[in-house]
């Protein structure tokens, strides 16, 4: 549950790049458009938003999967990829307790509820009570789109090996033990760089900036 607003202060470290962000469908500004129907339609969004021009994509979590599978599909605009820890619910080696945690959300059965607490797990009780009715409302409704995201990763999306451009792996020092786990054997199967940002969790961006914008920049550079 993440939107573009969340990587400003990465944006802004950027002034020298042209950069394009976007909220994905059915989160943000982008819950006008409604939920997703699938991952594909979130990579045909990715291609859009790209409007022809060749860019380096730099994916967070969920993210990573539009970001991969758009290289797939068009690997003349997606020059690389910075993946920043992509989460693999579908791979053998990810952990049953994160497995059981998407499980979970995805058989809820009140995406509205499910939209809420990922939201007050997200921003604090403290800053969800500060948030206005319209706010909330738009958190919850966002609830949809993330229960079809998450059953998205419960089957596998793609072999690693096939990703074909450049890519870099970031992770933070300070993630959950399984991500950075996945992060580095993904890394060794592509046989790619990683990005080590120390002390970072899983929201780098927000907590790091300078070291994300430095993330970014490296990824980047690997366009050919």
């Amino acid at each position: 549950m993440d939107r573009a607003r969340s990587f400003r202060r990465v944006v802004e470290r950027l002034a020298d790049l042209h950069v394009v962000t976007y909220d994905r469908r059915g989160y943000g500004d982008s819950v006008a458009a409604g939920p997703p129907t699938g991952l594909s339609e979130h990579v045909d969004d990715l291609i859009a938003v790209l409007g022809g021009r060749r860019a380096a994509v730099v994916a967070h979590s969920f993210g990573s999967h539009i970001g991969v599978l758009a290289s797939m599909q068009r690997p003349d605009l997606v020059a690389c990829l910075g993946l920043w820890e992509p989460p693999m619910p579908w791979m053998d080696f990810w952990p049953e307790a994160p497995k059981r945690s998407v499980a979970r959300i995805v058989a809820a059965g009140d995406p509205a509820s499910v939209g809420e607490r990922g939201a007050r797990t997200i921003l604090g009780e403290e800053a969800w009570a500060r948030l206005s009715d319209e706010a909330r409302a738009l958190r919850r409704a966002e609830g949809e789109a993330l229960v079809l995201d998450m059953a998205s990763e419960l089957e596998p999306l793609y072999d690693w090996a096939d990703v074909r451009v450049p890519c870099l792996i970031g992770y933070g020092e300070q993630t959950w033990p399984w991500t950075l786990d996945a992060a580095r054997r993904v890394a060794t199967v592509m046989g790619c760089e990683t990005f080590v940002v120390g002390g970072a969790t899983h929201l780098g961006h927000v907590s790091h900036p300078d070291a994300f914008a430095d993330f970014v920049r490296r990824a980047a550079a690997l366009a050919v």
